[in-house]
């Protein structure tokens, strides 16, 4: 009879079907996704002093937000945005609301609904928040709004004349803000307004980016950019940096930190298998090399 020689176990894991590996994956953010699993999370130096600066600034303090981003980073990017403009509120900022991207005023809105209208409905249009929406010109918008924003908006995104906002009175243009914060996912973005903003009239900037993007920023960090979150994990920082302090919002701001759970998991058997293929390979290579010896 036929036999059929047993392959060694580490040519059997080289063979994995990749559906298997799917399959687990998938698991692996399902299961966490059902038990609600929620891991610890504590921010770290480059998340803090964002929260650090934003609480040392005064109350009535003019905060501008570029939404940088689209649909596509939403769940990385939209918690950033909404624990920041959380935490602004919270301190009684004065909130200027922009896009560069032509698909951020809508996230925006999406803010705006969610986050301002539901939890500070004491919080009056015009007096403590403004939505100037979206206009072209990528950096170059930058460039031109850094001494006279009202030229470039000259009315809100509801077409509104900004003469008539009572917020946008004492402002001329980016030197009137204590704070830059733009929330982005690729060009123009967060590195733009360092820029064309931060460095050209040392205003503090500071933000998050999607955890690709983000490597790619903290060498500008301090002296550039005050702070960055970087991906999921960085908005998941946040919110633990803003939930330790402000215990109210653990019931609205804990989107990143839920999310965490399905994530680390995952990367933990995506992890398995790459040391698993690594050690089989090197297995595989040492048998024909002694093989060719022999």
């Amino acid at each position: 009879m036929p036999t059929t020689e047993k392959l060694p176990l580490f040519e059997r894991m080289l063979k994995i079907d990749r559906r298997v590996i799917f399959v687990l994956i998938a698991l692996a953010v399902i299961i966490p996704m059902m038990l609600k699993l929620v891991f610890v999370v504590r921010p770290s130096p480059v998340v803090q002093a964002i929260f650090d600066k934003i609480e040392s600034l005064p109350e009535g303090s003019r905060v501008l937000f570029s939404y940088d981003y689209g649909p596509a980073t939403v769940p990385e990017n939209q918690p950033m945005a909404d624990a920041l403009v959380r935490h602004c509120l919270q301190r009684n900022m004065k909130i200027y609301i922009i896009a560069v991207w032509a698909t951020g005023e809508a996230q925006a809105n999406q803010t705006i609904q969610n986050v301002i209208l539901k939890e500070f409905p004491d919080k009056v249009y015009g007096v403590d928040y403004v939505q100037l929406g979206y206009k072209a010109g990528n950096q170059g918008l930058i460039n031109a709004i850094f001494t006279d924003i009202k030229g470039m908006f000259t009315t809100d995104a509801a077409g509104t004349d900004v003469n008539s906002i009572p917020m946008m009175g004492p402002v001329t243009g980016l030197r009137d803000f204590g704070l830059i914060l733009s929330i982005a996912s690729g060009k123009p973005g967060l590195k733009e307004w360092v820029q064309f903003a931060g460095d050209r009239g040392n205003i503090p900037i500071s933000g998050g980016v999607t955890a690709v993007e983000a490597p790619l920023l903290y060498p500008y960090y301090p002296r550039q950019l005050l702070g960055l979150m970087g991906g999921l994990q960085g908005a998941a920082e946040y919110e633990a940096a803003l939930v330790h302090k402000y215990p109210q919002f653990r019931a609205t701001s804990l989107t990143a930190v839920k999310s965490m759970g399905p994530q680390t998991i995952a990367h933990f058997v995506i992890i398995f298998f790459v040391v698993i293929g690594n050690v089989a390979f090197f297995m595989q290579k040492r048998r024909e090399k002694l093989q060719r010896t022999k």
